[in-house]
């Protein structure tokens, strides 16, 4: 019996890497399809960023309460996972509780502290469902926000159930396993017992050994068939971000968050028509295929990790004043429709052996609407609010820049102002040397 268990583990353990590999594979392909850019500059920094960001969950702690709740989550998810280190040797060694006699009594104590982080993550997803499904906080409502309907509201609660499941499951098979302990059942190695699920071995009164060992067992495949999925799972979701926040906000940009970046070949043109001597060459750049960007592949790598990084937490809608005005423009949309567009991308090159065939479908117009670019202030907020640092604005910029300057397809308003930026140095219409008379008639 334990000869076919062992098959049985290393053959899902075989499936579940292959999805895995499979899955990791297409989103880093998908990425590599954004233009290059450089973002290996200054390690230290970066590294600095990541451990303080991602690491320590710095910004989480913006919003105290939620960010502790989060920390328990983020927390009890990297350190229980020693413990499925142990059922997965168990699993393909046919043991039980491989550790318990490496590690003698420090094994009851680090058992409990797994125990506890496991309690802790069972209480936070719950309150997390509370502030969803009765608190009902507004940037996570579908009602209000309609990048929220459907999938995204749904794969939400999925994760939350399934980590109370999870929890669940480690609790209440250690409490079957220390029930079984105490009656000297063979393949389970007195250990004493644990912490917190101590608490749960009454509820086993009166049953029989074959039902404990069953019980026990079931609980054991359900916990580490849920992690199997949830690794599985966690790759199609928003919940990809458990990964990639530590790559994302290493290679964040290191610049004020303010600066926008110019297009190098429009002011290399600009400074050779002034006669201003560029670095390198007195030529400017050759003019690009095209100005700004119209589909995913006009992005950086960047620009679509931010993507697929994105936890759709709503930070940064919420903190949107174009949003908030009833504008159309939502930064949150604006990152998972990039990341929709991606998905397509990526099953349209599953499909073609590995080739981008066109589609005939574009990021912009059939994904990202013009009246979402118009309404962006570009004020920043929505980068400022991020807490893994992902930048919607950059993306607007390129897109919006493709409208303007590739199709020529600005408002009047923005086209006047243009023009008298060019003739006046100035968004007004009057002459630059008229520029003070204000302060003229006020000394009158």
């Amino acid at each position: 019996m334990i000869l076919i268990q062992q098959i049985l583990f290393v053959l899902v353990l075989g499936v579940t890497a292959w999805l895995v590999y499979r899955r990791a594979s297409l989103i880093a392909r998908t990425i590599r399809l954004g233009r290059a850019e450089d973002r290996t500059d200054q390690p230290a920094r970066r590294m600095s960023t990541m451990l303080r960001v991602a690491f320590g969950q710095k910004k989480m702690f913006d919003r105290p309460v939620v960010g502790l709740l989060h920390f328990v989550v983020y927390a009890g998810f990297l350190l229980i996972n020693i413990e499925v280190l142990e059922i997965v040797l168990d699993g393909i060694l046919g043991q039980h509780r491989i550790f318990a006699p490496v590690l003698g009594d420090f094994y009851l104590v680090l058992i409990g502290f797994f125990e506890i982080l496991a309690l802790g993550v069972l209480l936070a997803c719950v309150l997390f469902l509370v502030r969803r499904w009765i608190m009902k906080v507004d940037r996570l409502q579908a009602a209000s926000h309609r990048e929220m309907r459907g999938w995204p509201e749904l794969d939400a609660s999925v994760i939350l159930l399934l980590e109370i499941v999870l929890m669940m499951a480690i609790l209440t098979m250690n409490a079957a396993d220390s029930a079984l302990q105490m009656r000297g059942s063979a393949h389970y190695p007195l250990t004493g017992n644990f912490l917190i699920s101590q608490a749960l071995i009454p509820l086993f009164t009166g049953w029989s050994e074959g039902s404990l060992i069953a019980f026990e067992r079931t609980a054991w495949w359900l916990h580490i068939l849920g992690i199997f999925g949830f690794a599985v799972y966690v790759t199609y979701s928003k919940h990809l971000h458990i990964a990639l926040a530590f790559p994302n906000t290493y290679f964040a940009r290191l610049i004020p968050r303010g600066t926008m970046q110019n297009m190098p070949e429009i002011t290399s043109e600009v400074q050779t028509m002034l006669g201003i001597a560029t670095e390198g060459s007195t030529e400017p750049l050759p003019v690009p295929e095209r100005f700004g960007a119209k589909d995913v592949q006009d992005l950086s790598w960047k620009n679509l990790m931010d993507a697929y990084s994105c936890t759709e937490c709503g930070r940064c809608t919420s903190a949107c004043p174009a949003n908030l005005t009833g504008k159309l423009l939502s930064p949150r949309k604006i990152m998972m429709d990039t990341r929709d567009r991606l998905e397509d991308v990526g099953r349209n090159m599953q499909q073609n052996g590995g080739q981008l065939v066109d589609d005939g479908k574009s990021l912009l117009g059939d994904y990202i609407l013009d009246e979402e670019l118009l309404a962006c202030t570009s004020c920043n907020a929505c980068v400022e609010e991020c807490p893994i640092l992902i930048n919607p604005l950059d993306i607007i910029l390129q897109l919006r820049r493709y409208r303007v300057m590739d199709e020529a397809q600005a408002p009047a308003s923005w086209n006047a102002m243009f023009q008298n930026l060019e003739t006046n140095q100035a968004p007004w219409k009057f002459s630059p040397a008229d520029r003070f008379n204000w302060a003229a008639d006020r000394q009158q």
